[in-house]
């Protein structure tokens, strides 16, 4: 079967997809860092939160990849809150049935483009220490880690140790090619 990948931005109408996406992702990839009854409400909110963040709109971007026409990833990035004249990608997620299918390669590509050609040439973003499968893939993708390192709480009280990758675009030869 041949893989017909499309990467677009999201609309409001994709506040669903969103969410199942978000959702199957952490329900695969994060159960084992929380206790079940506060990571089943954390799942829900995933599930339920893009509706509203699509409506408000604003700066901060999202895209959506779809492969076969199904829904399996999506990114959310905008300019970084820390670092000046640099952009950040705040969630990068796909659907378990996904991976492997190249289509979060895909996304990557098309997310990266998006924010070089709005003249930003630095990125980063934060990861769980814990994620070998995403801390892999963001390698793949040209991303390096920076050396920074801080405790995330999800909203459980209990902070989970994250890694910062960065990328930039003049020292990434050919990545966007």
């Amino acid at each position: 079967m041949t893989k017909n990948f499309t990467v677009s931005t999201a609309s409001a109408d994709d506040g669903y997809a969103l969410g199942e996406i978000h959702a199957a992702s952490w329900t695969a990839a994060y159960a084992g860092f929380f206790a079940p009854e506060f990571f089943a409400q954390a799942v829900e909110h995933r599930r339920t939160k893009w509706h509203d963040v699509l409506a408000k709109g604003g700066e901060d971007s999202v895209m959506l990849a779809v492969l076969n026409g199904r829904p399996l990833a999506f990114s959310y990035f905008g300019s970084s809150p820390t670092r000046s004249r640099s952009a950040e990608i705040f969630g990068f997620y796909g659907h378990p049935d996904g991976w492997g299918t190249g289509v979060a390669s895909a996304l990557m590509t098309a997310t990266l483009r998006r924010i070089r050609e709005a003249g930003v040439d630095e990125v980063h973003l934060w990861t769980l220490r814990g994620t070998p499968r995403s801390r892999s893939f963001y390698a793949k993708s040209g991303f390096t880690e920076s050396g920074a390192v801080r405790g995330h709480d999800f909203g459980d009280g209990n902070p989970i140790e994250q890694v910062e990758y960065e990328l930039t675009f003049s020292t990434a030869a050919g990545l966007l090619a």
